[in-house]
């Protein structure tokens, strides 16, 4: 079999187009950035209503070319993806053969989008997303990931080699190159290429998402728990509570976020047990949240209260029981068919870490933000009303600050998948072999002067990932304030 070209016979045809709108947007580009100070605004005409408008002359025009060539540009990318999967493999190229294998994460993003357009009016703050073209471009990247991890981890779909297999004569092999024998059901080529170990570089790159995407937002969650569960009380009561736990956030805080990750995910320290008895503690607060949360709302109503708080619970302390236990460690509570799962060490380790690392910053977020919003009017007509005070933090408070939090969420997803990155770079916390995104870099870069694909790979899915986090949280950031 021949190699694979980029973009295969059909790029023959589409590529000097594809170059030339390119070449044409770049020099647009150029010009807008130029004549923003060069061509002023010439003409301000006036309605009879009394309303002014700015004629901005050259740099209108200006923009309406970069808006059509950028537009030009994604429909080419479309053909490309569509010619991809619906013709055999080789029409397009390698950029074809990716997008066919990438074919479920197409239909689930175009579902997603036109569903989500389609009832926009109907989803909040969520539907309201679609309203900003940087908030869907970062929604759509990461989408991307979320159903490529689904696709791979649930389905086992999208890879076309085990991450960890090697495969003779593939060591640093260039993108496209196909593999010597073929034995049936078995894809005959590394699309991006071989890594220093000979394992197919996409497989591992596809792979990686999947411990991107379950550690990075879960653990984000739970610290955005602890700091809530902390943060309320300590903004809305303050005295001794507030000096004591802002005393404790401070205290950890002090310490370079990096170097205590180091310190957490070291294997010295992970031998000592110090995590797993982390993570007795860390993971209460859900369930602590969880209830203060139900039975705030549900206190005037014992009926339902009690059962529905007694059913909750049931389930919650045994997925904490389960999260906690793992045989061979300092903690082993349940064994057997009583416990639901096992983490990995590796994984329980970076994921204890995270948290703890953020739980303090997110405190800080939302004192100053129940400080700032416990004085309102409505807060002071709920005490009047005679609401408890964890109703009205819970209740009133909360629901008035979700923008300021939603947007620091997606901006401390991104965060963390960089520290994920940066650890997995490392050789700390997760197993040396792990398809993680930083050891897929860090094996890469001893050869990136003469093979640069096994580490440009990974380093480009962990920029795409953390800048649709970055344009999500811009997105949400600009519609909460049209609120």
């Amino acid at each position: 079999m021949e190699p694979l070209t980029w973009t295969g016979s059909f790029g023959g045809i589409i590529d000097p187009v594809f170059q030339l709108i390119v070449v044409l947007f770049l020099v647009a580009v150029a010009a807008q950035f130029v004549g923003a100070y060069v061509f002023a605004p010439i003409n301000h005409q006036v309605h009879v209503d009394g309303t002014v408008v700015r004629d901005r002359g050259p740099n209108a025009k200006i923009g309406m070319t970069v808006r059509s060539l950028l537009l030009a540009i994604c429909a080419l990318v479309v053909l490309y993806i569509l010619v991809g999967i619906f013709t055999p493999v080789g029409t397009v190229g390698i950029i074809g053969a990716v997008a066919k294998q990438f074919a479920p994460v197409w239909i689930a993003l175009v579902a997603t989008f036109l569903l989500s357009i389609s009832y926009k009016r109907r989803l909040g703050l969520y539907g309201e997303l679609f309203d900003s073209t940087v908030g869907m471009i970062g929604y759509a990247l990461l989408m991307f990931w979320v159903y490529t991890a689904i696709f791979v981890g649930v389905f086992d779909m999208i890879a076309v080699h085990d991450p960890l297999s090697q495969v003779s004569g593939m060591k640093n092999k260039l993108p496209g190159t196909p593999m010597r024998t073929v034995e049936e059901g078995v894809y005959p080529y590394y699309l991006l290429g071989g890594d220093n170990l000979a394992r197919d570089v996409f497989s591992r790159m596809v792979h990686g998402s999947v411990v991107v995407i379950l550690i990075a937002p879960l653990a984000t969650l739970f610290a955005f728990m602890v700091g809530i569960t902390l943060g309320l009380p300590a903004g809305y009561l303050g005295g001794k509570i507030d000096a004591l736990l802002s005393f404790i956030a401070n205290l950890v805080l002090a310490f370079p976020v990096i170097l205590l990750f180091y310190l957490l995910v070291t294997p010295e320290i992970v031998e000592t047990g110090i995590p797993n008895y982390m993570a007795t503690v860390l993971f209460l607060f859900p369930i602590i949240f969880v209830t203060v949360f139900l039975n705030s709302r549900f206190y005037t109503r014992p009926h339902l209260r009690t059962p529905l708080l007694a059913g909750v619970l049931l389930v919650l302390v045994w997925i904490y029981l389960s999260a906690i236990s793992a045989p061979g460690s300092k903690i082993t509570i349940l064994s057997g068919q009583l416990d639901l799962f096992n983490i990995d060490p590796g994984i329980l380790v970076v994921f204890v870490s995270v948290v703890f690392v953020n739980s303090p910053t997110v405190f800080r977020i939302v004192r100053g933000l129940v400080l700032d919003i416990h004085t309102r009017d409505y807060v002071a007509a709920a005490q009047t009303r005679g609401e408890g005070p964890w109703y009205i933090m819970l209740w009133e408070i909360l629901p008035n600050a979700r923008g300021p939090l939603i947007v620091d969420f997606c901006l401390r997803i991104g965060y963390t998948t960089i520290l994920l990155g940066t650890l997995g770079f490392f050789g700390l916390g997760l197993e040396s072999e792990s398809p993680n995104w930083g050891n897929t870099i860090n094996d890469g870069r001893k050869l990136l002067s003469i093979y640069p694909h096994p580490a440009l790979v990974p380093a480009f899915s962990l920029l795409s990932l953390v800048l649709g986090l970055n344009l999500l949280a811009d997105g949400l950031r600009e519609e909460s304030l049209r609120d």
